[in-house]
């Protein structure tokens, strides 16, 4: 493998060793970083289900009870890439056990929460945990996995278990909630996360850090993490203000405002929290991107069609989650059984934009769905074609992450997650938006709840396609010298390998 090869393995940095010691099991750290993530993901949708419970039982206003969800996504949201850059700093393997330690304690609060107030406060605290957690979790990934196909592999497992996680969400929702009550969809998080710690101590190569000295820029992380909350806020709060609401509007002003004070911050700061020849590269840039619009079109799938079949067609919650687990096996047998082998055969891009045209399709045959639908029909084939995801997911992930140098590889760890939660904050708020009024014109032209929910839904579905169409342009035009198909590595110089041929070589072979 050529050191000029996006795929290729970062130069480690000086001071920051990351060879495994004796004893640590790659395979291992890949399942207790696939455990985190799934966690994680399964706080961000299990708590759904559970909802009414909550609001009957703990005395929620119909408001105050979004901030369940809400103050969750704001800390989470937020923190990742202050969090990514941390773990840098002061090791990723140290972060990544602090923030699994943080959500354990703050699942126990959430669990025993006796008030409105007690379980936000707790919620938001998970988020915490959970940023610091998963902000450094693919930076891990890409020391361990330095070969291509292996870290594709890798990366198609940590693909899967966000894919799985909102519909194993739903499912494990509604059956904790039915047969125990609402505390367990927290409290479940204590026995798998004591075991995540414990397998992670062992697991987790350590890794020194670079120091705080080498990259504390105060005030750059005041203005990224105050920017991305405020955003991410200020979108939440579309659903009861409005789009263009002067309050809306002031506050993504003051948000842009901050994010661009930011990038101007890390031009002229002598240690930046983020360097911006990280968004040189082709791969990063692009694959940032590309991921945002696909999690933003993808809500349109897996929010907008559980609503279609418990709204439309009657179904109840754990039946909603049972019937979309079709396409969490199909994503999970794409992403595990054959998309390292077709990534190292004909390259990351490639397999990205094959991905995103089975999404396209996917949510296009939604556009044909009827008023009622039948499930095997209308549902399933969608429930299929989304597979799709199981390619697009790891190349992307691998072109995101494949200009990383050692250093930095925390930092654009947390990037990419951002613009996951940035892509699925901004899609859920969009198409909800849009969607409810289609229905509510709809519903006051004299059609009735089903026909208007149905067309709001389709509304949705139809902007999913346009944003999929996007994604697929920006990974044709963007990406289109990123990800070539992996070549036999040429012998291997034994001395290490100059700094400059890190990071500087993968942005030069991504431009």
């Amino acid at each position: 493998m050529s050191p000029e090869s996006p795929e290729s393995p970062a130069a480690p940095a000086s001071g920051a060793p990351t060879t495994p010691r004796a004893g640590t099991t790659p395979r291992l750290a890949l399942a207790v970083i696939a455990a985190s993530a799934l966690m994680a993901v399964l706080d961000g949708s299990i708590v759904t289900v559970a909802m009414p419970a909550i609001q009957s039982r703990l005395g929620f206003s119909p408001a105050g009870l979004s901030w369940v969800v809400n103050s969750y996504q704001l800390a989470f949201g937020g923190l990742l890439l202050l969090a990514g850059r941390l773990g840098d700093l002061l090791g990723r393997k140290r972060m990544f056990l602090a923030g699994i330690a943080l959500f354990l304690a703050a699942s126990a609060v959430a669990g025993a929460a006796t008030s409105p107030a007690m379980l936000v406060a707790a919620r938001f605290a998970q988020g915490v945990g959970g940023a610091a957690s998963s902000a450094v979790s693919l930076g891990i990934l890409v020391t361990l996995f330095t070969e291509p196909r292996e870290r594709a592999k890798a990366l198609g497992v940590f693909a899967f278990t966000g894919a799985a996680g909102a519909s194993i969400g739903q499912v494990l929702g509604g059956v904790l909630t039915d047969a125990l009550s609402w505390h367990w969809i927290f409290l479940i998080n204590i026995p798998i996360g004591v075991l995540t710690l414990a397998a992670a101590v062992k697991a987790i190569p350590a890794d020194r850090g670079r120091g705080l000295r080498a990259g504390v820029d105060v005030i750059g992380a005041l203005l990224v993490t105050g920017g991305l909350m405020l955003g991410i806020y200020t979108v939440i709060g579309t659903a009861d203000h409005g789009w263009g609401s002067a309050r809306t509007l002031g506050l993504a002003a003051l948000s842009a405002l901050l994010i661009a004070g930011f990038f101007a911050r890390q031009a002229t700061a002598a240690n930046p929290l983020m360097p911006l020849r990280i968004l040189r590269s082709r791969g990063v840039a692009g694959a940032n991107i590309v991921q945002m619009l696909m999690i933003a079109a993808m809500f349109a799938f897996q929010i907008m069609v559980a609503q279609y079949m418990q709204k439309v067609d009657g179904y109840d919650a754990t039946e909603t989650g049972l019937a979309m687990l079709p396409a969490a096996v199909a994503i999970g047998g794409v992403a595990l059984g054959v998309s390292a082998r077709l990534i190292a055969r004909f390259g990351a891009r490639s397999i990205l934009i094959t991905g995103l045209a089975m999404l396209t399709g996917a949510l296009a045959l939604l556009l044909r769905m009827p008023t009622h639908a039948d499930y095997v029909r209308d549902l399933l084939p969608t429930m299929l074609l989304i597979a799709g995801g199981g390619l697009a997911m790891p190349a992307t992930a691998g072109l995101g992450m494949a200009g990383a140098r050692d250093q930095d590889a925390g930092l654009v760890s947390g990037l990419y997650n951002t613009t996951a939660q940035v892509g699925a904050a901004v899609g859920a708020a969009v198409l909800s938006t849009l969607a409810a009024g289609r229905t509510a014109h709809l519903l006051g032209a004299g059609r009735t709840p089903a026909e208007a929910l149905s067309s709001g839904y389709h509304v949705a579905f139809a902007i999913g396609v346009v944003l999929l169409a996007a994604a697929l342009v920006v990974a044709v035009v963007v990406l289109r010298r990123v990800g070539t198909p992996a070549t036999p590595a040429p012998p291997q110089d034994p001395r290490p390998a100059p700094r400059r041929e890190g990071y500087a070589s993968a942005a030069r072979a991504g431009r």
